[in-house]
């Protein structure tokens, strides 16, 4: 169904011959990009990962059914930022030649919690090494591709695409050349000849300057956004922006600025998923039972697999919602998978609506299918037990 693009994304196949028959005159040939936020390969995937993951997955899975889709998600453009690269050095300098190979990402998370409860910032002298490895040689320390190789795992028993986390896929501009190209259209504030930062400049919009390099030279995550979609998102009819409810504030400067370099934009705000009701950063561990591993390991104790991968659809899509009201809970996961199981064991016919035109449905103004009114329809009161092609080309 996939193949690698230029861009070091994925981008969906053609649609079957007789689904392309039934498509609308040019739908085909539409190019939408999806851009989730990534996650840094440095702790285990939480809920509020999870959340993101599958409805970014059930996005791209259904709109490549209607428009030519990439899907970039690239953990190499983000290795720069000194949150990945700090952590490095932490542990080369603290855990010396520790085997990471048998670690656990639990394991590797709390020593990523251990790195940001020290607090200390390392020097740019001792992260020039590690960026340059990263840039030069698409470097990855042993223990981010140990947990990235953990993530595949999790991908693939969830039946998730998985966009590439252990390619190489570098962001098309260099830093300098992001920064030029920001100047070129008067969105950048450059004081580095005077000893300071570089800022994002986007004040004649209304929205406050952002700092996106600091003093000493280091790129914050903004910074690798713009170095990767500044050159990508033009090239797209859509570009769809996934991301958490908290980065509002520069997802909105990001907008701003991609349509400057003439992109069409749709931003996705997720909430996060309270534990006990509260929202917390997996920076500060807490884990417990929570992690995407062990909610696996849970489900598939009961669930085969078709059920495991529908039924944390259904929780983390229909059942959370967009927001971040409802807290996560083990019992509200168990029905979702539950009613999985009932859906896949009734009977179940051809929808008489070709596949494009029930997707069509749930896309509204822009390109993209939307997740939550997809999904949510599969657990609507007297209806119809959903189509084997709808499952099989979205949920399974």
């Amino acid at each position: 169904m996939t193949s690698a693009t230029g861009t070091g994304g994925s981008t969906a196949g053609p649609a079957p011959a007789r689904d392309q028959a039934r498509l609308p005159r040019g739908a085909a040939r539409r190019r939408v990009l999806l851009a989730p936020i990534t996650v840094t390969p440095s702790k285990p995937l939480t809920p509020s990962h999870l959340k993101g993951l599958l409805w970014t997955d059930v996005m791209y899975r259904a709109t490549a059914r209607l428009a030519e889709v990439t899907y970039r998600y690239s953990p190499t453009t983000y290795h720069p930022t000194e949150q990945t690269l700090g952590f490095w050095e932490y542990l080369d300098r603290t855990a010396g030649e520790t085997d990471y190979s048998g670690l656990t990402e639990e394991a590797i998370g709390e020593l990523y919690v251990g790195y940001r409860a020290a607090g200390q910032r390392a020097g740019l002298a001792a992260l020039r090494p590690y960026a340059e490895a990263v840039e030069l040689h698409g470097w990855v320390h042993p223990a981010s591709a140990r947990v990235l190789e953990l993530w595949t795992a999790h991908y693939a028993r969830l039946g998730m695409h998985d966009p590439g986390l252990l390619a190489h896929q570098p962001p098309g501009l260099r830093l300098e050349e992001a920064i030029d190209r920001l100047g070129a259209v008067g969105m950048c504030l450059d004081q580095r000849a005077y000893g300071g930062p570089v800022f994002l400049d986007a004040t004649r919009y209304g929205l406050p300057l952002r700092q996106i390099v600091d003093a000493r030279g280091r790129p914050n995550y903004l910074a690798c956004a713009l170095r990767e979609l500044i050159p990508l998102a033009p090239r797209f009819d859509e570009t769809v922006l996934l991301y958490d409810r908290e980065l509002e504030p520069d997802y909105l400067l990001l907008e701003r600025t991609l349509s400057e370099f003439g992109a069409t934009i749709r931003r996705v705000t997720l909430g996060r998923v309270p534990i006990d009701g509260q929202i917390r950063s997996a920076r500060h561990g807490d884990w417990h039972d929570h992690t995407t591993g062990a909610l696996l390991s849970r489900a598939a104790a009961e669930y085969d697999e078709p059920v495991l991968r529908l039924g944390m659809r259904l929780y983390f899509i229909a059942g959370l919602g967009q927001g971040q009201q409802q807290s996560f809970r083990h019992e509200a996961l168990r029905q979702s998978l539950a009613r999985a199981a009932r859906l896949l064991s009734g009977t179940r016919t051809t929808d008489p609506a070709p596949l494009p035109e029930v997707l069509s449905r749930h896309r509204g103004d822009h390109l993209y299918v939307n997740p939550y009114r997809l999904t949510s329809g599969l657990l609507a009161r007297h209806r119809p037990a959903p189509s084997d092609d709808l499952l099989s080309a979205v949920y399974l």
